[in-house]
């Protein structure tokens, strides 16, 4: 059961408090379907949504809306040098994109995606400054839960950075996100506590060899047996 609740934050009133069936093909609900369908809504109105991952809870907004991705920046008290990840659903997502993929992106993406890895590629030019800090490079993950993937379906990529202030602990349940954001973010999904409780692995492929900036929740060594040499 996936424990599924909706806080309109300014209100502090559930929304929805319904135990959700999940399975491996997504989750059938019509419950949940109402859930996604307004947050999607809210985060496509310029809204922001905090909502569970598998590594961690994340706040996103829609990757083009701006004005939403600079709020996130504002919220959270981030660097504003500091780039912001996106959270995508498929290759072809990553295509669109990315300029330049090697074939190590799509090695590692057969392999570990849905799941805690995110890869640096070239974006392309279209991609808002706002959401890469005006770095030609983009941080983009398909994460391996229900939740955001049905998300990203609906409003498209998210910039979704962790749900907390800056340099804080990361939020691992929804009772963190409301330490951190309570009163800052519009709408917050409860899915229960994430399964892996640490962030994503960050594999920068515009580097060769690759360069890991961050452990996470990958095992180098099985990196390394996807693509060789890596630089830890």
């Amino acid at each position: 059961m996936l424990q599924t609740i909706t806080y309109a934050l300014h209100s502090k009133k559930p929304l929805l408090n319904e135990g959700i069936n999940s399975n491996d093909k997504g989750i059938n609900s019509d419950e949940f379907s109402n859930v996604i369908n307004e947050t999607a809504l809210a985060l496509k109105s310029g809204k922001l949504a905090a909502f569970p991952t598998e590594t961690v809870y994340g706040v996103g907004a829609c990757m083009n809306n701006e004005k939403a991705v600079l709020e996130i920046y504002k919220i959270k008290g981030r660097p504003p040098e500091k780039p912001l990840s996106v959270l995508i659903g498929s290759t072809k997502d990553m295509k669109e994109m990315a300029a330049d993929i090697p074939d190590f992106a799509y090695q590692l993406a057969d392999r570990f995606w849905p799941g805690p890895m995110t890869l640096i590629l070239n974006k392309n030019p279209n991609i808002p400054d706002s959401v890469t800090a005006g770095k030609k490079t983009i941080g983009l993950r398909i994460p391996a839960h229900p939740i955001p993937l049905e998300l990203v379906k609906i409003a498209g990529p998210l910039a979704c950075p962790s749900a907390n202030l800056s340099g804080e602990r990361d939020p691992k349940t929804a009772a963190d996100v409301l330490e951190h954001l309570y009163g800052k973010i519009d709408i917050l999904i409860d899915g229960g506590e994430t399964s892996l409780k640490i962030p994503s692995t960050i594999i920068d492929l515009t580097a060769m060899p690759p360069k890991i900036l961050r452990k996470g929740g990958l095992d180098i060594n099985d990196i390394k047996k996807c693509i060789g040499e890596i630089i830890e």
